[in-house]
């Protein structure tokens, strides 16, 4: 069986790092800013090509059972498995309209999608039906 049961607890840690920390001195960078200096660097790399523009560095752990919820994200991402698997449903930003995300600024659910994915029957939507198929 591939998830945890529904009565064990489920941990996800998240750890951030304040944009403002790659302009202080080296010597007072949290670790993830010291073991991850090419998403800290105040000049520009691959992961960060603008980072005057960056928001900082968010960094997730999930374990087995652990999903996110629908969602558009602002800034770039990489994914690094350390051991299992995970299933990711990426669309381009055309299809956002698509995907019925949560615009106003405002709302508790900015950025997120009103779809529920755990019943994808209700992708019937001719909206989303106009997707190609991939991107569903």
């Amino acid at each position: 069986q591939v998830q945890l049961p529904p009565t064990e607890p489920h941990y996800y840690w998240q750890v951030a790092v304040e944009k403002e920390e790659r302009n202080s001195p080296k010597y007072t960078w949290t670790f993830i800013s010291k073991d991850l200096p090419s998403f800290s660097n105040p000049e520009p790399t691959f992961f960060g090509f603008n980072p005057p523009e960056q928001k900082g560095i968010q960094c997730r752990f999930g374990e087995r059972g652990i999903a996110a919820a629908n969602h558009y994200d602002t800034g770039r991402n990489m994914v690094a498995m350390i051991a299992g698997a995970k299933r990711y449903i990426l669309a381009p930003p055309k299809e956002c309209s698509k995907l019925a995300i949560v615009i106003p600024r405002k709302h508790p659910a900015h950025m997120f999608s009103l779809l529920n994915w755990g019943h994808i029957s209700l992708l019937d939507d001719p909206k989303v039906m106009s997707m190609p198929e991939q991107e569903r």
